[in-house]
């Protein structure tokens, strides 16, 4: 196995505010994590770091094998599939399913006017029908539900086949019925020994998908504790991370937690 992320000793300030403080982390082929923490523990920074849209303050960071400030971040890139909610933002309201997808293969927002060979195309619809959205292919972007947008996001992240796929809350805004939809559909890609490495945000244990291997607990910009899944997440880690006294519940591969 090869790492996929590597950072060292890294930090991220701005201003007189550590968002980030020296965290150490490694991410490796075929891994699963998801980064869990409460409201301002950095978990989205650690997100844009990963995906070469921020750069550390100080420490290594290495992303797929190159450091970042030696290497082309534009180049770095389109081998990373990332799906936020601020790259969300971005996609035009009148746009075509379809297009949302398959401009992901020019790495922009917005079909202007670029060209798309049937290759294209058709791996587009692929991906639409593996989550579950080829009916969509023709609606217009602004007129899907917010469960619908998910899974278009996350077929667009996944367009450009990346060694590494970024989701930052993906079920953030969903109901009870689109959040299972999706966390079962995230649970299918984990299991998928050709899915790039996956590293998944969340504020929830009750988001955490089946098949996902390893944890990154966070609280004000630190590492409380990181490692596999079974053994890392615990009543002692999760409650030293959101800073209350909590129980928790594992039932068929599921999580969930409530106050002591």
């Amino acid at each position: 196995m090869s790492d996929v992320l590597a950072l060292a000793g890294v930090s991220v300030v701005r201003g007189d505010t550590t968002i980030l403080d020296d965290v150490s982390w490694e991410v490796e082929e075929g891994q699963r994590w998801v980064v869990l923490g409460p409201n301002g523990a950095g978990k989205t920074t650690l997100l844009q770091l990963a995906a070469a849209r921020i750069h550390p303050s100080t420490g290594v960071a290495g992303v797929l094998g190159e450091v970042l400030g030696a290497v082309d971040v534009f180049e770095l890139r389109p081998r990373i599939g990332l799906s936020s909610v601020a790259l969300a933002d971005r996609i035009p309201a009148r746009e075509l399913v379809r297009d949302v997808v398959v401009t992901a293969s020019y790495g922009v927002v917005g079909r202007w006017r670029e060209a798309y060979d049937r290759l294209d195309e058709g791996r587009a619809a692929e991906l639409l029908d593996a989550l579950g959205a080829s009916h969509l292919v023709d609606r217009r972007y602004g007129t899907l539900s917010e469960g619908e947008r998910k899974r278009v996001q996350i077929a667009r992240a996944l367009m450009t086949d990346p060694e590494l796929m970024l989701l930052d809350e993906p079920a953030a805004g969903l109901d009870l019925g689109g959040r299972e939809d999706l966390v079962r559909r995230l649970g299918d890609l984990a299991a998928d020994l050709t899915a790039p490495a996956l590293v998944l945000v969340t504020h929830h244990v009750e988001e955490i998908p089946p098949n996902f291997t390893d944890v990154l607990l966070m609280r004000e910009g630190r590492i409380v504790a990181q490692g596999p899944l079974e053994i890392t997440l615990t009543e002692r880690n999760l409650e030293a991370t959101f800073g209350m006294p909590l129980e928790l519940e594992v039932r068929g591969g599921r999580y969930a937690a409530r106050a002591r």
